[in-house]
């Protein structure tokens, strides 16, 4: 047990803001009929999505970080996730810290694993497609 007290694990997950409940409504004249040029899909929550982040660890957690705009690429992980974040937590738990990250594109880039390198952050090894294994996959 005092093994996984020192992994922070960690994930990305994008929530959809629409409605899924996959409903048409239809739009038409009084007196028209029910013709194809007048059915439209309408999504009254406008769409998009929202990026979060999050790491969990058994004594703690991290705030939830919302990405605003944009995409999440390796600059991006590693100035809003990794600085803030992650390295306040390896501070805090000392040299047997762990980083368990997924096999992101974002989390491979050469200048994550340079910062991961300079501030000495182990990084647990992950098999590609397995999230289920990840406790933080439950938290979503």
């Amino acid at each position: 047990m005092h093994q996984w007290a020192t992994v922070l694990f960690t994930d990305e997950y994008r929530f959809s803001l629409n409605t899924g409940s996959r409903q048409t409504f239809i739009r038409r004249e009084a007196g028209t009929r029910y013709l194809p040029s007048n059915v439209r899909e309408i999504d009254h929550y406008g769409g998009g999505g929202l990026m979060v982040w999050a790491g969990i660890m058994l004594d703690g957690r991290t705030p939830l970080h919302v990405f605003e705009r944009g995409t999440v690429t390796g600059v991006r992980y590693r100035d809003e996730i990794l600085e803030p974040y992650v390295r306040l937590f390896r501070c805090a738990v000392g040299p047997e810290f762990i980083l368990m990250d997924d096999n992101a594109r974002p989390h491979g880039a050469f200048l994550v694993d340079e910062f991961l390198e300079s501030e000495d952050i182990r990084q647990m090894d992950w098999l590609a497609r397995s999230p289920d294994v990840n406790p933080i996959e439950h938290v979503w």
